[in-house]
C-alpha cells in the first residue's frame, strides 16, 4: 500500500477542456498516473493521481486551475482475474467505504493498481492485497 493523493477539478464540458489540464501538468514534468473524467450537461469532472503531488499543486495554481486534494491509497495487484474483487472484498470486510475508486492494468503486465479514497471514518482501514 502507497498513500496517495487524488486530485479532482471541476471543468467545463467542452472540448479542450481536460488538454489543458494534461499540457499544465505535461509542462510542468508532472507524470499522470491515472485519470478518470467524467460529464453531465455542460459541466464534468476530472480526478487523477499524478508522481508528484506537489509539483502538480504547484503548476495548478500557477495554472489558476481549482482543485479539491484528497488522500487516497494505492496497490499493486497481480494482473490476474479476480485480485480486485479480492482486494476490495479485504477492503469492505474492515468497513472501509470507497469515495472514488481507479483500477488499470496493461494488456499482458503481470501487475495491475487500483487507487481509491474513502470516507473519513474508514480512512484508519487498509487491505493487504
Amino acid at each position: 500500500m502507497a498513500k496517495t493523493k487524488q486530485f479532482t477539478i471541476a471543468v467545463d464540458h467542452q472540448p479542450g477542456a481536460v488538454a489543458r489540464i494534461a499540457k499544465t501538468l505535461g509542462d510542468a514534468k508532472v507524470n499522470i498516473l491515472c485519470l478518470l473524467g467524467t460529464s453531465q450537461g455542460t459541466a464534468g469532472t476530472v480526478q487523477l493521481i499524478v508522481e508528484d503531488a506537489r509539483r502538480a499543486k504547484k503548476a495548478l495554481d500557477a495554472a489558476r486551475i481549482s482543485y479539491q486534494e484528497t488522500p487516497a491509497e494505492q496497490y499493486e495487484l497481480p494482473n490476474k482475474a479476480g485480485s480486485l474483487a479480492d482486494c476490495l472484498g479485504k477492503l469492505a470486510a474492515r468497513g472501509v467505504n470507497l469515495s472514488s475508486i481507479h483500477a488499470t492494468a496493461a494488456k499482458g503486465g503481470k501487475k495491475a493498481v487500483v487507487v481509491y479514497t474513502a470516507e473519513a471514518a474508514a480512512k484508519t482501514a487498509t487491505a493487504t492485497a
